[in-house]
């Protein structure tokens, strides 16, 4: 048995023979009944005294034997508290308890129902009076399943129609404020009890997950409700089953939060201005009010990162986002987009003219030279405007409106402002021409993979790879997945283009195996390719086509895809499931951070992005959470984007399972990875087989 923390300051002394004859003659009385019967001193953790029946009961010969034993001594920490428990009833509501107990005199089980009630003592000291009563032989599972009831730490409750309470067991009445609080009391809100109660007596069940209060102050749990009947009486009854999820509560609130604002800069992030914009619209339609989406672009801003390094472009990002805050009105709402571009969103008037206003304060202040890393850093953005309702009167509408009017400024030599305007819709023009470039790009085979390493944390070791397309242009050169991906999306090209480039990676990865390079790789899924009802289909022909082991691949999606229709997200994933693919879902925490997608759907991996990784530990909230919920919900943690020594000891230190990013290596062509991987394991190879020849020239002869 688990011993007591209660027991530790050290055990009582036993009583001595004049204090045994004290108790005797005291007790007289009582020694001749027929029922056991013994006094528990709670603070010596020892019998105090016992009549004849309670020495057989527990196998001791004289009264002073028994009243010799430390009770105390491998006392579990769960019969520790409900002896507390006891003691507290007594003296605050003269309770009186009716259990059935499991004794183990001499270690060997004795089971009996026990009543326990206070009882004085001489110097005033609450001790317990425990009366045993004659039971008929139970059956072990019975006896293990009172045992049980006992120790679990689930709360489990019994109460009346009325909310009155019947029996609580351990957990639960250390949970609540006092033994006789009702159903009603005890839950926070009133409509939540009775919903819970009008759910309950229809349906038989009802779950629901509410505050209530209890003597840690108001916590979180969620109770399971059934309708039964009470086993003394076959009145009709509530057994309520709960368990304090707090934690996941608060996990689930900050992550809410979190997923509305960009962690860098603290401003709203895309999900929340598109909520905001969808509000903002509602009311300037009742109105006939005007607005603008204003999309702020900094130039050159790849060349403070190419050149200062990503640390100092952050920098930059925090004191470009502090500037525009303070460039708009308080009613204005700025956001950060992406990368380094921001959005703004002015709703007046006369919004014309205060983007004016808006493009003259950014000239005057955020355009402004920046100190950072010991330079001075020169600052100018580029601005496309939409206009609603006259550019468009939904957000994508006005976003690509916006887009392509700062395309237009930057054309015109950035550090400039352009309203949107119909003829720049022959920017088109080149999107058409390079749709036809993307058609004979798939006919001809002029796409390839490269692979980023991914890395155990615990050793370095390669253990797969990320596959990432790129695009081999016959003029321009190897291009990356920005410049094509949004494209192919758009006109429906992307499911050739994700059939072929899971082949390739499928057949890569087969062709490895055969090499002895176990090497799990993921595949990123486009979210168009993810709502195609064909999907998993065709990965499964790839699949049979290529003889490649499912287990060796992985299939990476994003938060976004797992919005709208549940039934089909979830038939698409458990088909993916079925055909041995694992799932990891990329970038969580910048998008919706939906707990729910967690516990509902077959996700094994999550994946940390980059942007969470950086500046000091203390900057990283959202990571210590998504490596919190890995641990509580026993997922594997990969952190994406690692560039500094500090970053990797940052994910040492917490248990994160892989790493992969530039501090290792940057995406490489299939060779390159294939040369780095059979290195790695032939240097692996060297080190056992050195090991190995220096024990045998030491074995003795």
């Amino acid at each position: 048995m688990q011993r007591s923390g209660l027991a530790e300051v050290g055990a009582a002394p036993a009583p001595d023979a004049e204090e045994l004859r004290r108790r005797e003659s005291r007790y007289a009385l009582l020694r001749g009944l027929q029922h056991p019967l013994w006094i528990f001193d709670f603070d010596q953790r020892r019998v105090h005294w016992a009549n004849a029946a309670a020495l057989k009961v527990w196998s001791a010969v004289t009264v002073d034997e028994l009243c010799a034993r430390d009770l105390g001594r491998d006392m579990s920490e769960s019969i520790a508290r409900r002896l507390s428990q006891y003691r507290s009833d007594f003296l605050s509501h003269g309770s009186v308890f009716h259990e059935r107990w499991t004794l183990y005199p001499n270690d060997q089980p004795v089971s009996l129902d026990v009543s326990f009630s206070g009882f004085p003592l001489d110097d005033g000291r609450m001790a317990m009076l425990c009366e045993g009563h004659a039971q008929v032989s139970d059956a072990p599972e019975a006896l293990r399943s009172v045992e049980a009831l006992l120790h679990t730490t689930l709360m489990i409750s019994l109460f009346d129609l009325e909310g009155a309470p019947m029996y609580r067991n351990p957990a639960a009445r250390a949970a609540v404020r006092s033994p006789q609080e009702t159903l009603q009391l005890y839950l926070c809100d009133s409509d939540t009890h009775a919903a819970l109660m009008q759910r309950t007596l229809r349906d038989g069940l009802a779950t629901v997950t509410a505050q209530v209060h209890t003597v840690r102050g108001i916590r979180w749990h969620e109770l399971s409700a059934r309708r039964c009947r009470d086993a003394a009486t076959g009145a009709d009854a509530l057994l309520v089953s709960e368990a304090d999820v707090t934690l996941l509560k608060e996990s689930e609130a900050q992550a809410s939060y979190l997923a509305e604002h960009d962690p860098l800069t603290g401003l709203p992030n895309r999900n929340q201005v598109r909520q905001h914009f969808a509000r903002a619209m509602r009311d300037l339609e009742l109105v006939s009010g005007q607005a603008a989406l204003v999309m702020i672009d900094l130039d050159h801003f790849k060349d403070v990162n190419d050149t200062l390094g990503h640390a100092v472009g952050d920098e930059l990002l925090v004191e470009v986002a502090r500037r525009l805050r303070a460039a708009v009105r308080r009613s204005d709402l700025v956001a950060r987009f992406g990368g380094d571009e921001f959005l703004i969103l002015v709703s007046s008037s006369d919004a014309a003219a205060e983007v004016q206003r808006i493009d003259d304060r950014i000239r005057r202040t955020v355009c402004q030279p920046v100190s950072l890393g010991g330079r001075l850093i020169s600052v100018t953005a580029t601005l496309g405007v939409a206009m609603f309702p006259r550019d468009g009167r939904d957000f994508e509408s006005l976003l690509r409106s916006a887009d392509l009017a700062m395309y237009s400024a930057k054309e015109g030599g950035r550090n400039a402002l352009a309203f949107y305007e119909a003829d720049m819709g022959l920017a088109l023009r080149a999107r058409t021409e390079l749709e036809a470039a993307l058609t004979d790009a798939l006919r001809d085979g002029q796409f390839e993979v490269h692979y980023q390493p991914r890395v155990a944390v615990a050793d370095d070791h390669v253990v797969g790879a990320e596959a990432l397309v790129r695009w081999r242009h016959p003029t321009r050169g190897l291009l990356p997945p920005s410049e094509f991906i949004p494209l192919c999306e758009s006109t429906g090209l992307i499911h050739e283009l994700g059939r072929q480039v899971f082949g390739m990676v499928a057949r890569q990865v087969a062709g490895w195996s055969r090499q002895g390079l176990e090497l799990l790789v993921s595949v990123n899924v486009s979210a168009v390719e993810f709502r195609d009802q064909a999907f998993a289909s065709r990965l499964a022909d790839v699949l049979r086509d290529t003889g490649c082991d499912p287990g060796r691949l992985q299939v990476e999606i994003t938060e976004s895809m797992l919005l709208g229709d549940d039934e089909r997200v979830q038939t698409t994933l458990q088909a993916l499931h079925g055909l041995g693919l694992s799932i990891a879902l990329d970038d969580f925490g910048t998008g919706y951070s939906n707990l729910a997608y967690l516990q509902r759907f077959p996700i094994e991996v999550l994946k940390i992005d980059r942007s969470f990784l950086k500046g000091l530990s203390s900057e990283r909230p959202l990571a210590e959470l998504i490596v919190q919920l890995c641990r509580l919900m026993n997922l594997f943690a990969v952190a994406e984007g690692v560039e500094t020594e500090e970053q990797l000891r940052w994910a040492r230190s917490r248990g994160v399972h892989e790493y992969q990013g530039y501090l290792f290596a940057r995406p490489m062509p299939a060779e390159a990875f294939e040369a780095l991987a059979l290195g790695q394991r032939a240097a692996l190879r060297a080190v056992f087989s050195a090991g190995d020849s220096d024990r045998t020239s030491r074995a003795p002869p």
